[in-house]
């Protein structure tokens, strides 16, 4: 995800002078307006930034400069600033279903609901999520560095206690599913 391009909403005075050192960022620039953001097609390799003077609702990733009296090397290191922010931001979330994943706080989200969620659930969930039918020894194996042969009811246990836990929360009984082939997240 290197492509970067920031987005200068109603901003006719900045987009001229980011335009005229356009070679010189790591970062490209377009101009818009109300009309025109609707039509972008935002393309999910891409790290988008839009920047206004104003907040405005349904945008995200937007910075907003209420201060015009910025140097020019001080706005570009807060361009290239939230652009890193958005990029781990990005990196760190992981659809699983419906679900949103988001690995720095550990949480699971979906709509206005989350659930905070262990170290060992978070890698139980992604490793199930990567896999179809997963059994219990390979996640005894790769979940837990257990050895398969060792014959214990964690994994089990585990499953059990997520399962109630997304049941309580999201009203989801489904979220992972066990037949005879293994486990898996639909």
């Amino acid at each position: 995800m290197n492509s970067k391009l920031l987005i200068i909403y109603e901003y006719q005075i900045l987009f001229e002078i980011l335009d005229e050192i356009k070679e010189s960022l790591n970062f490209k620039i377009i101009q818009s307006n109300k009309n025109d953001y609707n039509k972008i097609e935002f393309d999910p390799k891409i790290n988008y930034l839009t920047i206004s003077k104003e907040k405005v609702e349904n945008i995200d990733n937007s910075l907003v400069l209420e201060n015009t009296s910025i140097k020019l090397e001080k706005l570009l290191e807060i361009i290239n600033i939230n652009f890193l922010r958005i990029q781990f931001s990005n990196q760190s979330n992981i659809k699983i279903g419906k679900y949103n994943l988001d690995l720095n706080s550990r949480k699971i989200k979906f709509k206005d609901k989350s659930l905070d969620l262990t170290e060992r659930e978070t890698s139980l969930i992604i490793f199930i999520n990567e896999k179809t039918n997963v059994s219990v020894k390979e996640l005894q194996r790769n979940v837990w560095d257990y050895s398969p042969s060792l014959e214990t009811h964690t994994v089990e246990t585990h499953i059990y206690r997520l399962r109630k836990k997304m049941n309580d929360i999201f009203g989801d009984e489904n979220f992972i599913l066990n037949n005879k082939n293994g486990y898996s997240i639909k």
